[in-house]
C-alpha cells in the first residue's frame, strides 16, 4: 500500500485496498472505541451472563468507560419490584462479565428501575374497530392517493394485532 500526499487536499490518502476501520467516519470510530465493542457484546450475551431469570427482568442500558474520574459502569434496567434480585446478583454479573471478555471490564453496576410498559397496553383493551390512534386517523384522512391509504391501514391492524 503506498501513501500518497496530495497537496490539493485536506487529508492523506492512501492507495491500494484499505482497512474497514480506516473507511469509517471519525465520529463512528470514537464512539466504537469508547464503548462500541463492550456494550454490544454485552447486549448480545445478556441471557448468558445473567441467565433467564434476571433475562426477563431486566437489559443492559449503557456503558460508561473508565477515565481519571470515574471507574467503568454498566447501567442495567430492571422492572420495578425485581431490583432486590439483581442487587443480590450483582457481585455474579461482574464476574462473569470479567470473565467474557477476559480482564477487568466493569467495575461498577448501576440499576435503574422502569414500570413495564406491556403491562398498561392490553390486547383484550384494543377494539377491531379502533385500527389507529385517534390522532393518526386524522392524518390518514388527508391522504389522498387511495392506495397509500388502503395500505397505511392494513398496516396499522397488523400492528394492532400484535
Amino acid at each position: 500500500m503506498q501513501f500518497k500526499n496530495n497537496t490539493k487536499q485536506r487529508y492523506n490518502s492512501i492507495q491500494g485496498l484499505r482497512s474497514f476501520k480506516d473507511t469509517l467516519p471519525k465520529n463512528i470510530k470514537r464512539i466504537i472505541k469508547k464503548k462500541g465493542h463492550i456494550y454490544s457484546e454485552t447486549l448480545n450475551n445478556w441471557k448468558y451472563i445473567v441467565g433467564d431469570k434476571i433475562f426477563k427482568i431486566s437489559y443492559p442500558r449503557s456503558f460508561k468507560n473508565s477515565n481519571k474520574f470515574g471507574v467503568s459502569t454498566l447501567l442495567v434496567m430492571v422492572k420495578r419490584g425485581n431490583e432486590i434480585d439483581l442487587e443480590y446478583s450483582k457481585k455474579q454479573i461482574m464476574d462473569k462479565m470479567n470473565s467474557y471478555f477476559g480482564y477487568t471490564v466493569v467495575e461498577k453496576l448501576k440499576l435503574v428501575s422502569f414500570d413495564d410498559a406491556q403491562t398498561k397496553f392490553k390486547k383484550s383493551e384494543l377494539k377491531e374497530s379502533d385500527v389507529a390512534n385517534s390522532k393518526h386517523i386524522d392524518k390518514l384522512i388527508d391522504i389522498k392517493n387511495d392506495k397509500i391509504k388502503k395500505s397505511l391501514l392494513e398496516l396499522s391492524k397488523l400492528f394492532s394485532k400484535k
